[in-house]
């Protein structure tokens, strides 16, 4: 039987990719933070934005291709940061940063990934994006930029909706931490995934070497309060500031979630608002990012470069997001559902899942370009 077949829906990878990966992996990976109402919330309002479909529209060439930031891409969407991505599947960031190049759609790495930006150098397309943990230290803020962009990284990332580490609940129930620790408890939920265990041991433990690289072994730590906040600040305004003065190339801030918030960043020269709830995994009192992604949109004005995620898990959400004022969307757990599942061919699987999904969604509502979106809402 074919992929499709097998795994219509990117819910079809996830099931299976939970029965591959260790317990502490899922829970990682699949979790949010307090009762999860967030994460609910998130799947919730997106439902909950409807469209009236098209009748004799006649035959449709769709085009999914999108610009961003200058860039144009064949599709509106990209691979959004998941830190310790590789726990979740053994070398995922070096699959995941040849996928972004093949399939000419941005790749973003994370500070508290499990790979070091001069690792991944030879594998990134030219659209290579890095989610920047703020550090506290100048000395290390600088150094950390300058690899980054020697190793092919054009596009910074500014993580502001993480002031403070969450709790994660479920997340600790796993009994994870950072790197793991070979309990025997982590060692029988290894015992249960022999191809994850083995991947894992071909190509080393997962460790935060690029943090690593500042703080040297620190041991095992708390998977919700890990070695990145030895480094980390909480960033305001006057560091906001400081990023963009020594960043030489265009910027992002990442988990905007209010309107004032996203006119006042353009105002100081970001060139785009990433608008986040993190997934649900920081607050669990936060709207649902498809709820204020029309006001944030009404402040900012048309033309200004808007990014969208959390809770996306198929084409319709992207054109969800698209129609309310997105011009770009991102996927992390998407990815890594598609990975834990059947590694490489599963993530480039996801993009086939998603690819395929708009065509269907934009014939239904008898639209060739995202730009009839809006008026298509009910």
């Amino acid at each position: 039987m074919s992929l499709d077949q097998n795994y219509p829906a990117i819910s079809d990878l996830a099931a299976r990719a939970r029965r591959r990966i260790p317990r502490f992996a899922w829970d990682y990976l699949d979790s949010a933070t307090g009762t999860e109402a967030t994460l609910r919330r998130n799947r919730t309002k997106l439902d909950g934005v409807l469209f009236n479909p098209a009748i004799l529209s006649g035959e449709v060439e769709v085009d999914l291709s999108a610009r961003f930031l200058g860039r144009d891409f064949p599709l509106p969407f990209g691979i959004a940061p998941v830190g310790m991505s590789g726990l979740m599947w053994p070398d995922a960031e070096r699959i995941l940063a040849r996928l972004g190049r093949d399939e000419r759609i941005p790749y973003s790495l994370s500070s508290v990934a499990t790979q070091t930006p001069e690792t991944l150098a030879p594998h990134l397309g030219p659209d290579a994006w890095f989610q920047l943990y703020p550090p506290r230290d100048p000395e290390i803020r600088r150094d950390m930029l300058a690899r980054v962009k020697a190793a092919g990284f054009g596009t910074l990332v500014l993580t502001a909706d993480v002031p403070v580490a969450s709790r994660r609940e479920r997340q600790q129930r796993g009994g994870m931490s950072t790197p793991p620790k070979l309990t025997p408890r982590i060692l029988a939920q290894i015992a249960r995934c022999p191809t994850w265990a083995l991947g894992t041991l071909r190509v080393g433990m997962p460790r935060l070497r690029l943090i690593e690289s500042y703080t040297g072994n620190q041991g095992a730590l708390s998977s919700t309060k890990h070695i990145g906040y030895l480094i980390r600040t909480s960033p305001d305004w006057d560091y906001l500031r400081w990023i963009r003065e020594h960043w030489d190339g265009p910027m992002m801030v990442k988990g905007v979630l209010v309107a004032e918030d996203a006119a006042r960043l353009k105002a100081e020269g970001v060139d785009a608002v990433w608008v986040s709830n993190h997934a649900g995994r920081q607050f669990d009192a936060a709207p649902a990012p498809i709820e204020v992604l029309p006001g944030i949109r009404d402040a900012v004005g048309p033309d200004y470069p808007l990014i969208f995620d959390s809770g996306v898990s198929g084409g319709l959400d992207i054109l969800r997001a698209l129609a309310l004022g997105a011009d770009f969307v991102m996927l992390g757990r998407a990815f890594h559902y598609g990975l834990a599942a059947l590694g490489a061919q599963g993530a480039a699987h996801v993009v086939h899942i998603l690819r395929d999904d708009l065509k269907s969604n934009m014939g239904q509502l008898g639209l060739a370009g995202f730009d009839g979106l809006p008026a298509r809402l009910r």
